[in-house]
């Protein structure tokens, strides 16, 4: 079994922002597509937040997530206490790519250890944000871009790896 590739994928506004009180800032159709399709079948590492804020595992996929609680249930998904053990469950059960899926915490704690970032560049920004992507000045080889104007924003989603 090969080592998966360790990948984020977000979206984010032109100051990085991610979220404004638990929930997520943009919602552009197509992307939500794009984001099914790329983590179909693969594992999601998310904190207890972001889990919180979808309310249910996603089909097609294995849904780990990280919180302190030791007491934390999430029916139909695994729950873990740390990083490294969400990585180490992905592991197991995955040997193509594992998804960091958010929030703001988990990925700046996740961000040394990520090979590829997934993102949808959204061209607006939100004052509103109460969170933000990690600085990601290390991922300076862009793989893929494709902008869009078709939607509710515009945006790009640019596939980024470190150089």
């Amino acid at each position: 079994m090969s080592k998966p590739r360790i990948s984020a994928i977000a979206a984010i506004g032109e100051n990085r922002e991610l979220g404004k009180a638990g929930g997520l800032l943009w919602h552009i159709q197509s992307d939500m597509k794009r984001l099914k399709e790329l983590t179909m079948g693969h594992p999601l590492i998310m904190g207890r937040k972001t889990y919180e804020s979808i309310g249910k595992p996603l089909p097609g996929r294995t849904m780990i997530v990280v919180t302190r609680n030791t007491s934390y249930d999430a029916p139909g998904c695994i729950v873990v206490h740390s990083l490294n053990d969400a990585l180490k469950t992905a592991r197991e059960l995955e040997d193509e790519e594992i998804f960091i899926f958010g929030g703001a915490e988990l990925y700046k704690e996740a961000l040394p250890v990520t090979e590829r970032l997934y993102l949808t560049l959204v061209h607006a920004s939100d004052q509103s944000a109460d969170t933000f992507f990690p600085s990601y000045e290390a991922f300076t080889k862009e793989i893929t871009r494709e902008d869009h104007s078709d939607d509710v924003l515009p945006f790009s989603w640019v596939t980024l790896e470190r150089d």
